[in-house]
């Protein structure tokens, strides 16, 4: 299998500390790329700091947290190449009735990180000269269930957010009269379980593809392969 060449990239991995965010921090170092790994306990990031990742404790939930360290990695000369946005989690169950505030409200923090996040990275994927950003969503935004209404719900307002990124990315290189060098993408799975090697290669080869072809793609990740 031929290994993507990302030397020279450096890749943000938002909520790095599942086992997702192992696989892809393995995945990436193994092609060359730079990995600066986000979650909000150390002792859940010290396997990603032993395998080569720089290790960020932060909030992506805190607007101002991930401000700073925005900040922090400008100060130290780090451009974001590419972001990865693994920040999750599932609470649902019940049918409608079962879908409680609570549960809404811890899932809702995903997609604030993820508004946080492309947010305070945006200039640094567009310089890029070749910016990815990617979220890993499910296939229930297509075929919601009662059940877990709340979990699709926040699942599509990201991927709207995600297509709205992409959007801005081409309206910017056509602005500009420039080529298109960022795109943003949505990988779908029914579950992460058992495909979190897949998940990982698949962020990695969208450097294989053309921004053009990649920017605004939803790719579906099963266990035979990408669709």
């Amino acid at each position: 299998m031929t290994v993507t060449d990302l030397s020279g990239r450096t890749v943000l991995i938002a909520g790095a500390t599942s086992t997702v965010g192992l696989a892809a921090t393995r995945t990436l170092l193994a092609a060359g790329a730079r990995v600066v790994a986000t979650g909000r306990d150390a002792g859940r990031l010290a396997p990603l700091a032993a395998l080569g990742a720089r290790t960020e404790v932060v909030d992506l939930a805190d607007e101002a947290a991930v401000a700073r360290l925005a900040e922090r990695l400008g100060g130290d000369g780090t451009a974001i190449d590419g972001v990865l946005h693994l920040v999750g989690g599932w609470r649902g169950g019940g049918g409608l009735a079962g879908q409680t505030e609570e549960d809404y409200r811890v899932l809702e923090t995903s997609f604030s990180a993820l508004r946080h996040v492309s947010r305070a990275f945006d200039e640094d994927l567009r310089r890029s000269p070749a910016g990815r950003l990617a979220i890993v969503s499910s296939t229930t935004v297509a075929r919601p269930l009662a059940g877990g209404a709340n979990y699709a719900a926040v699942k599509a307002a990201s991927e709207a957010w995600v297509l709205a990124v992409a959007q801005g990315y081409t309206k910017t290189a056509r602005d500009a009269g420039a080529p298109l060098r960022a795109a943003g993408v949505i990988f779908r799975v029914a579950s992460l379980a058992g495909l979190e090697d897949a998940v990982a290669r698949a962020y990695a080869e969208l450097w294989d593809a053309t921004a053009e072809d990649a920017n605004g793609s939803v790719i579906e990740i099963h266990g035979d392969g990408v669709r």
